[in-house]
């Protein structure tokens, strides 16, 4: 990738992994629970499953662009679009309000794995949000699968350090999140919506 686009793909990958999602809320709640070196197990289940995830969204974007020349601009708008869609639902949504129960049972390392794999890998929007990000940044000038391993190393590399640092301050970070949650998401659905308008002309 040329290096102003994977700056400006950091730069968006950064914003989208501090907006709340399952796994960056179970990361947070597992942190507080359990303490952030158990919480290690649950961000690299997600983790896996988030590169799982992402392969299939670029499998399915490389056999479009061999089979039809136009699918990039059609991707890039038709994402762009999706894009707006979600900020607009993340401005409307509710803050976000953790109350883990405090006589919740200890949990083993790979049942944590597990929980963090399975919240990745079980969101559907995740392969269509994946599916209408990564063709933003895709120069098709340049080698498919390079793009595709340097952004899934990047979104997964940024993905685990951010909830690392968030079940690491778990006990920080709730009650601000539970307290301005709200104006949070309308911050970062904004954002969403302003990489849908201005990415796919870019």
């Amino acid at each position: 990738m040329a290096l102003h686009s994977w700056l400006i793909y950091l730069v968006a990958v950064i914003g989208l992994s501090v907006t709340p999602g399952p796994n960056t809320l179970l990361a947070l709640t597992h942190g507080a629970l359990h303490g952030h070196r158990k919480a290690l197990c649950t961000i690299a289940g997600g983790a896996v499953g988030f590169v799982a995830l992402i392969a299939l969204s670029m499998l399915g974007i490389s056999a479009l662009l061999k089979a039809w020349g136009p699918a990039l601009t059609v991707l890039k708008w038709a994402g762009g679009a999706y894009l707006i869609w979600l900020g607009i639902q993340l401005w409307r949504s509710p803050g976000v309000q953790l109350r883990p129960a405090p006589d919740m049972p200890r949990m083993r390392g790979m049942r944590m794995f597990s929980q963090g794999f399975l919240s990745a890998i079980s969101n559907p929007k995740a392969l269509l949000f994946y599916g209408a990000f990564l063709p933003q940044f895709i120069d098709p000038a340049r080698s498919l699968t390079t793009q595709f391993a340097i952004m899934a190393a990047t979104f997964v590399a940024v993905e685990f350090l951010v909830e690392y640092v968030l079940a690491r301050l778990a006990h920080r970070v709730r009650p601000w999140l539970e307290r301005a949650g709200r104006r949070f998401n309308k911050v970062c659905g904004g954002l969403f919506a302003a990489m849908g308008a201005a990415l796919p002309g870019s």
